[in-house]
């Protein structure tokens, strides 16, 4: 493969502490290399003027799985209206709030993002879900196994099964789905839900199981721990989006016990109920409470005003949530009798208060979160807004005269109950790096992904410096995965196919017999079918580079 330089650059590299040096960038055969100052490159590219960062990551996006089809169903006409192709090599595909596999791919790529992963991937569903992040074009991706609300995993909790046995179940799902992680969804509610609960707060016991999602979460989380899983246990906590459900969200940071733990779109958790409107911020007792915890991460969800989908695998907060559907439309399905899945259209409108709020509260956890490195940019797409949004919110994030005069179009309630104004903080670059490539890429363990140093994978996002922000990270002037020019201003210029990062984890094949057992009791997947082999996975991700990672546990210590 030819040798790149990238010339006079100015460099962004956190997991490398390099601030801004003006610095050539190498890349050969895929990776970034030291070239001496004479060495001659096969291509070099003129970038001074420009910031030069590692690709970027986004920790938590749902591009690929059942519920993310029928949230392309809901809204046809959003399909319909496809943009122009840009590039000849851009085959046709649509969509905005939930947009088709191919324009996932376009879209992302054009912002400087290399690399998405699925955070809901259920075991029965596995294959979907690798078929299509293997048929969106050019990101590397994968996915956390959902856990905490199948029969199986509840009945052995229930029942007093040892945890080493829970342990290597964990350990099985992972492998045989071939998942990045474990995520738990309303820990324990939705299999609730079933049982014809309407709430589970974290110590309330499920109506059949009679076990708390205390328990479901602190399981979990010491199973990943003693595994040696790079990602923190995945929690999209209790009471999601209700009001006065911080107090839900600090109990499940309590379950944890100091075990690492990672809570998704954390400001649909944020919420108080003061205020004449009972619905208020609870940033400063969330900001308080993780600066405490230093076991806990986060990202934000962002919501981002306009038409989206809002998907999840919560049943229980979507079937609630159902009534407010902009248009009215609702889908609901349970999964195998282990996960389920609800689907929302939804406008968020700025004179909505409870919508301005929510804007406003997840502005204020970006900015009050004094550790970058903790705090992961995303929009939960498309649940708080579509990707493509991401400019516009780092624009936000980085200046505040912007950012207010966002916050005076608002309900007029909104700037009265919030700190947001008075919140004077500007992100800068090298935060922004941190948040979007350098801190996913650490929290999922991915040592070669999101950095610039010699060996690690050749993705670079090249930024023309503009004072308008939205514009500069909306149109890099460069991209390249893997080493391989695929973005150049706006325009697709190579659609290579994206790599699955996977893990493979060590397990007692006698808990095999169990899952068989049960399978046969009451799935209708067959067990023997329930295991991912390399060869297929690589079938499912469209012949893309199978990136596996063998952990080891850490049960001796």
């Amino acid at each position: 493969m030819s040798t790149i330089r990238l010339k006079g650059g100015r460099v962004y590299d956190p997991a490398n502490g390099v601030d801004g040096e003006v610095r050539d960038v190498g890349m050969r055969d895929g990776r970034i290399v030291a070239l001496d100052a004479q060495e001659r490159a096969d291509h070099e590219y003129d970038v001074s003027g420009c910031v030069v960062m590692a690709g970027g990551i986004d920790l938590h996006t749902h591009i690929g799985g059942g519920k993310v089809n029928l949230a392309r169903m809901m809204l046809p006409e959003d399909h319909r209206a496809n943009r122009e192709r840009d590039s000849m090599l851009e085959l046709a595909s649509g969509g905005c709030c939930t947009p088709g596999t191919l324009e996932t791919g376009y879209r992302y790529a054009q912002m400087g993002y290399t690399a998405a992963f699925e955070p809901a991937m259920l075991a029965a569903n596995a294959r979907h879900a690798h078929m299509e992040m293997g048929d969106t074009p050019i990101l590397d991706h994968g996915a956390y196994v959902m856990l905490g609300n199948e029969e199986l995993f509840l009945e052995m909790l229930a029942r007093g099964e040892d945890f080493e046995r829970i342990r290597d179940y964990v350990a099985w799902s992972i492998d045989a789905s071939k998942a990045m992680g474990v995520k738990v969804v309303n820990p324990g509610g939705i299999s609730a839900f079933k049982f014809n609960q309407r709430k589970l707060d974290v110590d309330e016991n499920h109506a059949h199981w009679q076990v708390s999602p205390r328990r479901v979460v602190n399981t979990l989380a010491r199973a990943l721990f003693e595994l040696g899983v790079p990602h923190p246990l995945h929690i999209h906590a209790s009471n999601l989006g209700v009001a006065g459900n911080i107090e839900s969200t600090l109990a499940t940071i309590d379950a944890l016990d100091g075990l690492p733990g990672h809570l998704t779109h954390i400001q649909f958790h944020s919420y108080g109920r003061e205020g004449p409107k009972k619905f208020s911020s609870a940033t400063r007792q969330l900001i308080d409470k993780v600066r405490a915890s230093p076991n806990v991460s986060i990202d934000v969800g962002q919501i981002i005003f306009g038409q989206t989908v809002t998907a999840s695998g919560d049943t229980m907060r979507q079937f609630a949530n159902a009534g407010l559907g902009s248009p009215r439309k609702y889908v609901g399905g349970d999964i195998e009798c282990d996960a389920g899945c609800g689907v929302v259209p939804f406008r968020y409108r700025e004179q909505s208060y409870v919508n301005a709020l929510q804007w406003a509260i997840g502005l204020e956890i970006f900015l009050l979160m004094d550790d970058p490195w903790r705090v992961v940019l995303t929009t939960d797409h498309p649940n708080g807004g579509p990707f493509t949004s991401y400019p516009h919110l780092i624009r936000l994030l980085m200046d505040k005269s912007f950012r207010d005069g966002q916050l005076a179009r608002l309900h007029p309630d909104v700037a009265a109950s919030v700190d947001l104004r008075e919140i004077g903080r500007e992100l800068s670059l090298y935060e922004i790096a941190i948040m979007t490539r350098a801190a996913p890429a650490r929290l999922l363990g991915l040592a070669d992904r999101g950095q610039l140093g010699v060996g690690a994978a050749a993705d670079v996002a090249v930024y023309r410096e503009d004072a308008d922000r939205e514009a500069m990270f909306a149109t890099p002037e460069y991209v390249f995965k893997d080493g391989r020019l695929v973005a150049r201003k706006g325009r697709i210029e190579a659609v290579p196919v994206g790599g699955t990062h996977f893990l493979e984890t060590e397990f007692d094949a006698g808990i095999e017999k169990t899952i068989a057992r049960y399978a046969e009791r009451h799935l209708s997947v067959s067990y023997r079918n329930a295991r991912i082999g390399r060869d297929e996975l690589c079938s499912c991700a469209n012949g893309g580079a199978l990136l596996a990672c063998k952990v080891h546990g850490r049960r001796n210590g």
